[in-house]
């Protein structure tokens, strides 16, 4: 309150200096027990420092008119405020705030002359003639306006001071809402914090999540965008690429800066914009000029609205164009009102004879003045909407209500302060506005168009907003209209299908920093920009996992096609069908048959020459040995199980022992017979055909021993490899059903009979020189190296093909292969010739003549039961 007291100097002075300018400007007037004040932009902004510019016919006159509209309802309402007359005080702003300040002086001027009434009794004139009294102004109780938030602002800081309550029509900055610093204001249209979140959602359900924002400068535009800035940011889902403010007074080519900037991100195509009607205009024409009429995308505020004027000529660049609008409905009664004013019967509108020179375009002539001629003259007879268009203006309904409002809280603090009296009473003379705002805060009351007028906390009016779209009617822009496709009451109820837009109408276009990731491709957000991304590959073994995240699929599994998920990996192994396995089979089902006919042949032939001559116990071990060979092939072929891997350890070392064990006692045995012959007659120790058996079984049983270890340290199971043929390429991936062996195992079942094989090779060479008695030292040598030669091949091919995708079935083949190769090698060199000649010329299979053995050194006779020679 001191600070009041302290300034109350300097309005007096501020109050009483422009008492001329307001009385030079005018104001409407109506005589009543209680005065409100009105605030119109009557006229525009004046230029070239003039304070006013040119008459406003809608938002000025048609609000203007409004008000006195709905005091004369509310003074013949013998039910609101029975035997009070509520009188008006009616100022032009010229919408700009600071000559609005000035109009509103003249509100408080009662206050200020009410509290220097001291000073002036002191005031004498010369001669002791009393001083003149000027007629005391009107003591204004409310005050309907202003229309801009700027304006607003601006009144509100002054009228709270003297604790003089507000009411806009038209003012929606969210600044507005602090009730700390604007008290007194309220206002019957929703703010733009409401306006904001309601633009929020309408960007979020088309689903655009990278915009800018196009703001004028001044109150309602930047407050219009911060409110929009802050609201999508707490929501989350959009971004904001620019925040472009146009200048209060843009500078020639502001625009065309505006659009290039506007197009630095060009994927930003949704505007969204709170600015005024010339700002929006000179944005579109900037648009136009730089050949995007398309292009961009326009989420427009209620300063835009449904408003022809910002894009008149302008169609084609607003076309889907998307605007929102206070929840508002046309007054009948205020139509049938308006649409009858004349000359003459509304005498006390001071502004309504320029109004009608304006709207009939004509001149009115007035005394001493003659008449422009290229202007035609009015007649005083033209009549609204008749010879002239005529559309309520959007802001109509709001000051009605503004009104009303302020009639139903005098009513209510009539009631309660002055019970029983008709008029007013003591305790309303002066009103306290302090206690008018309370009841203006409680009032409840439906409004002019039905819809329920109240005010929170902080003077806010609930948010209804209707949402339109600028279509095209008849193919053309020029012939376009806005069509209502949506509302917005605390939710969003939006008719998708309605809208429609340039190229595919039923394509809502895309505003997004980023497009959508495809299936399999996870976002790698831009650091500072949660709206913008870019898309990376779940490549390899990954898949999506969600859409920030991929993540690599199981052991046992690999992605999709898409890598949205994963699947099982295929199984496989070495079928019977495979064309892997007929080689190997054919050469196995070969040998097994070539091997039991000489066993056969043998068998039936046991006592002839050729069969005792080649070692019978030996020669039935060792074909044993080739015979347990040629059937590991089938063991290699056959699904893996337990019993299969089993005997896998088992046989596919002890064949190859068997026959090389065998084949290493054949040649120990003749070498030692060769040399011991060289030094004595005396024959060599375990020469003996039980001596061999027990020897080539010894050496068998080491393999074996170690087998049997191996399988009770190690129990033989089967596995599914998912490494072996993990490929590059996740479709080429596969699984490998086999033995728990792996490639080092299964060539150290073979170590021990490879070691044999060495050692048999070595001595085949040492008993290389000996006579031809011993008829098969020479083909067990060829035998051996022949061997060599396989197994040698055998190692490189087998270990070279370790990281192939065919690994499967080249190592098996090659394996098998291999064997059954030694194996043949051994049956044919040793056994095919004898079994030739036993069957087909048995002439030779008979006993000659024992050769004497004549050399200068003795060599020892054969033991008994084995001959040293067969026949020729």
């Amino acid at each position: 309150m001191a600070g009041v007291l302290a300034l109350l100097p300097l309005l007096l002075a501020l109050a009483l200096a422009q008492a001329g300018v307001a009385g030079a400007a005018g104001s409407v007037r109506l005589a009543g027990g209680l005065t409100l004040g009105g605030l119109f932009p009557v006229h525009a902004r004046g230029a070239a420092g003039r304070a006013c510019g040119p008459l406003k016919k809608e938002q000025g006159v048609h609000r203007l008119e409004a008000m006195l509209y709905a005091l004369d309802r509310v003074n013949a309402d013998p039910e609101l405020l029975p035997g009070v007359r509520l009188g008006a005080r009616l100022l032009d702003t010229c919408s700009r705030d600071t000559y609005a300040l000035e109009q509103a002086l003249s509100f408080v001027q009662a206050l200020i002359r009410g509290r220097s009434a001291g000073d002036e009794a002191a005031v004498r004139c010369p001669g002791g003639v009393p001083p003149m009294r000027a007629a005391p102004p009107e003591r204004v109780v409310a005050v309907v306006g202003a229309s801009a938030s700027s304006v607003s602002i601006m009144v509100a800081n002054v009228l709270r001071l003297f604790a003089i309550p507000q009411i806009s029509y038209a003012s929606t900055a969210p600044e507005l809402s602090d009730s700390t610093r604007y008290d007194f204001f309220s206002r019957v249209v929703p703010p733009d914090s409401y306006q904001a979140q309601a633009m929020v959602d309408i960007v979020r359900a088309l689903g655009w999540n990278y915009v800018s924002t196009l703001a004028s400068e001044g109150n309602y535009g930047e407050s219009g965008v911060d409110a929009f800035v802050q609201i999508s940011r707490e929501a989350g889902g959009v971004c904001i690429a620019q925040s472009i403010k146009i200048p209060r007074e843009p500078k020639p080519g502001e625009f065309n800066k505006v659009i290039r900037r506007l197009m630095e991100t060009p994927n930003a195509r949704g505007i969204i914009i709170f600015a005024n009607e010339d700002d929006i205009r000179r944005v579109l024409e900037a648009a136009r000029q730089a050949n995007l009429t398309s292009y961009f995308l326009w989420v427009g505020s209620d300063s835009w609205g449904a408003k022809i004027s910002p894009i008149l000529n302008l169609e084609d660049v607003a076309v889907g164009a998307i605007t929102i609008l206070p929840k508002r409905a046309s007054i009948d009664g205020f139509d049938q009102y308006f649409m009858t004013r004349s000359l003459e019967n509304n005498r006390r509108n001071i502004w309504f004879a320029e109004f009608w020179e304006e709207n009939f375009n004509c001149k009115l002539t007035s005394s001493g003045t003659q008449s422009d001629d290229s202007t035609r003259k009015c007649t005083g007879e033209e009549r609204i909407g008749r010879d002239s268009a005529y559309e309520q203006e959007g802001k109509v309904q709001f000051v009605i209500d503004a009104v009303y409002a302020i009639a139903h809280a005098l009513h209510s603090m009539h009631q309660a302060l002055c019970p029983g009296h008709t008029g007013l009473c003591p305790a309303m003379e002066p009103t306290d506005g302090r206690t008018l705002l309370q009841y203006i805060r409680a009032v409840r009351f439906n409004g002019s168009a039905g819809t329920p007028v109240m005010f929170n906390e902080n003077g806010d009016a609930p948010g209804r907003y209707d949402i339109f779209q600028y279509q095209v009617t008849n193919g053309s822009a020029g012939s376009g209209s806005y069509q209502a496709v949506g509302q917005w009451a605390e939710t969003l109820r939006l008719d998708v299908e309605a809208l429609q837009w340039s190229g595919d109408p039923r394509e809502v276009p895309e505003s997004q920093c980023s497009l959508p990731c495809g299936p399999g491709e996870r976002k790698k957000m831009v650091k500072g920009v949660p709206c913008c991304w870019h898309c990376e590959a779940c490549d390899g073994y990954r898949f999506q996992v969600d859409e920030f995240t991929c993540e690599a699929c199981p052991r046992d599994m690999r992605p999709t096609r898409n890598h949205t998920g994963c699947r099982p990996t295929p199984v496989v192994r070495l079928s019977w069908s495979s064309p892997w396995a007929a080689p190997p089979l054919l050469l196995a089902v070969l040998g097994i048959m070539a091997t039991t006919t000489v066993v056969a042949t043998f068998v039936r032939h046991n006592n002839t020459p050729i069969v005792r001559a080649s070692g019978r116990e030996l020669s039935y071990v060792l074909l044993t040995g080739i015979f347990l060979i040629y059937t590991v092939t089938f063991l290699m072929v056959a699904e893996p199980g337990a019993a299969v891997c089993a005997a896998r350890r088992l046989f596919l070392g002890l064949g190859t022992t068997l026959s090389y064990s065998a084949l290493l006692t054949k040649t120990n045995r003749i070498y030692r017979i060769f040399e011991q012959g060289k030094r004595s007659v005396t024959p060599p120790p375990f020469i003996s055909p039980t001596s061999q058996l027990v020897i080539t079984f010894s050496f068998t049983s080491v393999q074996v021993v170690g087998v049997m270890a191996w399988l009770g340290a190690q129990p033989p199971h089967s596995v599914i490899d998912y490494e072996e043929q993990r490929t590059v390429e996740p479709e080429q991936a596969k699984g490998v059903l086999k033995c728990d062996m792996s490639d080092l195992s299964l060539v150290g079942c073979l170590g021990y009979s490879l070691l044999l094989m060495v050692t048999c090779t070595v001595y085949a060479i040492k008993a290389r020189g000996v006579p031809e008695t011993f008829n098969e030292a020479k083909p067990i040598g060829f035998t051996m190296y022949t061997t060599c030669i396989i197994w040698l091949a055998f190692v490189p091919i087998f270990f070279g093909t370790a990281q192939s995708a065919e690994k499967i079935y080249i190592q098996t083949t090659t394996l098998t292969v291999s064997l059954s190769l030694s194996a043949s090698v051994s049956l044919g060199m040793l056994y095919v010739p004898k079994t030739y000649v036993i069957l087909f010329h048995p002439e030779q299979n008979v006993q000659k003549r024992k050769r004497s053995l004549k050399t200068t050194s003795t060599v020892a006779a054969p033991p008994k039961g084995e001959d040293t020679e067969a026949p020729k």
